[in-house]
């Protein structure tokens, strides 16, 4: 085999590792950097941006080594796609070490039996898989995402939330949600036993602590961000900043 060598790998979860497929690719005489690699992508589909830099940096004369057929293609009309644009750029398949003749009859009658039998085991892993999902479902073991807080730990939350001895905020980072789900919580419950001019009042002060942004310096000292309700409008001074003279409390919004 005349030409350089280009290796391309593949595996279809990102938790499945890509070493073993480099190794033997180092050992069938491909340069590390001229590995092109898909992480986390199916064969079942051509388009891949691995596959393309890999096809890319062929040249005539040069030969694309894989170490199965499988990691190249679980498809047969794919395999055979491949396969012909290789030929006609003339350039050579490389599989395991074994180079593929697209001119001899047997070594075709197996490149097509190798890829019906990647195509095959493709169908029965998306087989199997919808019949986990379907057993898991009826065992009621499949029921999405769940919620982070049962209902003793929401009531707990939405108290320390109406007690005013926390902010929402702190409050946030005590039981680990975000700011926004526990203001909608302390709303939503608060809404039950509240009148509506207490509750308007609460919510507006709520949403203004949660609001808020913590972020921590290498000091680890915590430095809030401004309130929203502090910031200026576009045109016009503060709106709810402007201290009144006469009272030298803050003025509300018109």
């Amino acid at each position: 085999m005349s030409g350089l060598k280009i290796g391309y790998a593949r595996v279809s979860t990102d938790g499945q590792d890509l070493t073993a497929q480099r190794d033997a690719l180092e050992a069938l005489g491909v340069e590390p950097e001229r590995i092109y690699v898909d992480h986390g992508l199916t064969g079942t589909h051509r388009d891949r941006p691995g596959l393309r830099q890999a096809l890319a940096a062929c040249r005539a004369g040069d030969t694309l080594v894989v170490t199965k057929l499988d990691r190249l293609a679980r498809s047969l009309p794919d395999a055979r796609a491949i396969v012909d644009e290789l030929t006609a750029r003339q350039i050579s398949l490389s599989l395991g070490g074994s180079v593929y003749d697209p001119t001899d009859a047997v070594g075709r009658l197996l490149f097509n039996v190798l890829a019906m039998v990647a195509e095959f085991e493709s169908d029965l892993i998306r087989l199997r898989t919808r019949e986990g999902m379907k057993v898991a479902k009826a065992k009621a073991r499949l029921r999405g995402k769940q919620p982070k807080l049962n209902r003793r730990q929401e009531a707990h939350l939405v108290s320390l939330v109406h007690s005013g001895e926390y902010s929402a905020l702190e409050v946030a980072e005590l039981f680990s949600v975000g700011a926004p789900p526990c203001t909608a919580r302390s709303n939503g419950n608060a809404s039950k036993r509240e009148p509506a001019s207490r509750r308007r009042h609460r919510s507006a002060d709520t949403s203004s602590r949660c609001r808020l942004s913590v972020s921590d310096t290498p000091a680890g000292r915590r430095h809030l961000a401004t309130p929203a309700w502090l910031s200026a409008p576009s045109g016009g001074a503060a709106c709810g900043t402007a201290m009144d003279k006469a009272s030298g409390g803050r003025r509300p919004c018109a």
